[in-house]
């Protein structure tokens, strides 16, 4: 039986790239259940597909199953990251979906949470578009690196293995990157009044608090497969799984067809 939590939130999901880890993705959503979950933005990478078409049917899957839970009582707030910055005009109430730029959500034990994306603090976002787009062009060569490496890693024997995750880690620019958006992050989030901040973008998974506030980051579906929890109580919970879960055939429960494979006319 699936495990239920009163809160879930994803991010960088990034739909229509190569990098997805859709498996992993699928797996999850499989054995969880909420009574409200979050798409902290970027679940569709835009930047990506406007590059070239590639959609193929896992990820159709993923959106199906995400639209499931609607149906059957799940709340789903969808709040666009910078990839998916184009339905960021479309804020509103669509059904089981809700559409918000940001989000105030309270915990079981009374603790206020901003909710947002994280990419209206990056500087390089904001203000230098074509350097940001570079950079994710820089960022999917990095992450087909990564595929090669594992495969190397596969016929060997061993585990899979970040090469991407790695680099961010050891690369001193980056990890002082990181702090100071994690910094930046909680004096923002102090305008809202509100005990803690949750976002996504960095692609770096976390729960720590920073002065006061309790900082956390869902992660991405693309390296390190995160989710964040809240459970019946308010306790907050950093799920991890294995990137490299293989996508399986629809488990019995799952009666819907699949949908069609093909692009959306809107791509």
């Amino acid at each position: 039986m699936p495990t239920h939590y009163r809160t879930g939130w994803i991010s960088d999901v990034h739909l229509g790239t190569r990098g997805c880890k859709a498996g992993a993705l699928l797996e999850f959503l499989r054995e969880t259940e909420f009574d409200t979950l979050y798409l902290v933005g970027d679940l569709i990478d835009i930047w990506s597909l406007r590059r070239g078409i590639y959609w193929p049917q896992p990820h159709n899957d993923i959106i199906q199953k995400l639209l499931r839970k609607g149906r059957k009582g799940t709340e789903i707030i969808y709040i666009p990251g910078n990839h998916d910055e184009f339905v960021s005009g479309f804020l509103g109430h669509y059904a089981s979906v809700t559409l918000r730029k940001n989000a105030i959500h309270t915990t079981a034990d009374g603790r206020r949470l901003l909710i947002m994306h994280g990419h209206e603090l990056d500087n390089v976002v904001q203000n230098l578009g074509w350097l940001a787009h570079l950079g994710d062009i820089g960022y999917v060569v990095l992450m087909r690196c990564n595929w090669i490496v594992n495969f190397a890693r596969r016929l060997m024997g061993l585990d899979h293995w970040s090469l991407s995750a790695y680099v961010k880690a050891e690369v001193k620019n980056v990890v002082n990157f990181i702090g100071k958006f994690e910094e930046s992050i909680v004096r923002y989030a102090k305008d809202y009044s509100v005990d803690g901040v949750l976002c996504g973008h960095i692609h770096t998974a976390a729960m720590r608090t920073i002065g006061s506030t309790s900082y956390y980051n869902c992660g991405d579906w693309v390296e390190s497969c995160t989710a964040m929890v809240e459970h019946s109580d308010g306790r907050m919970e950093l799920l991890s799984f294995d990137p490299s879960l293989p996508v399986t055939t629809p488990l019995a429960d799952e009666e819907e067809a699949p949908l069609p494979d093909r692009q959306p006319a809107l791509l």
